[in-house]
């Protein structure tokens, strides 16, 4: 058979149109199907790590809820307190040993909110700024365990809540939110 040109043409458009059809549809579900098995992966990803990250979060608010229960003032004096010290000594003491907890504590920062670290540096700066308010109202050489019981007893007569209470609260509510 002689074809003509256009005639061999025509012939060559019929097989090669169908054909560059075909491979553009395959090419297109091919690429539906590979994005969609991408995006599945990336949603997968960001479940694992929302997990993870709410663990951290999770595990630092509980950091913290122990820190503020650390640096509480009972705690604290019952922790660093010598009968042998003085006024003096105790309130050294017990700014040292707030300070040393907050400082092992400063990196919990970074997975909670600013609010609820806002309210544990005042809870921090609240304790030792009382802690010395009470502690200049009394003699310096006033033996530890008499200074103990005035600083506990000026809080207990206080009737407000203790800074530490306050942010533990605001923890705890945040801390739900989590869950």
């Amino acid at each position: 058979m002689n074809y003509t040109i256009p005639q061999y043409l025509y012939s060559l458009a019929i097989l090669i149109i169908p054909t560059v059809f075909i491979g553009m549809g395959m090419y297109m579900i091919v690429r539906a199907f590979i994005r969609r098995d991408q995006d599945l992966r990336l949603l997968e990803l960001r479940m694992a790590t929302n997990k993870e990250t709410r663990l951290l979060k999770l595990q630092a608010y509980e950091r913290m809820a122990l820190f503020l229960e650390r640096v509480a003032p009972a705690a604290v004096i019952s922790r660093v307190m010598d009968p042998d010290m003085v006024n003096h000594e105790l309130q050294l003491a017990i700014i040292r040993n707030i300070r040393s907890e907050f400082e092992h504590n400063l990196s919990q920062q970074i997975y909670i909110s600013s609010d609820a670290w806002n309210l544990i540096v005042s809870a921090k700066d609240e304790l030792i700024k009382a802690t010395g308010m009470i502690a200049q109202q009394i003699s310096p050489d006033t033996a530890a365990p008499q200074v103990a019981r005035i600083i506990l007893e000026s809080i207990a007569n206080s009737g407000q809540m203790l800074p530490t209470q306050t942010a533990l609260e605001f923890l705890k509510n945040e801390a739900r939110e989590l869950l």
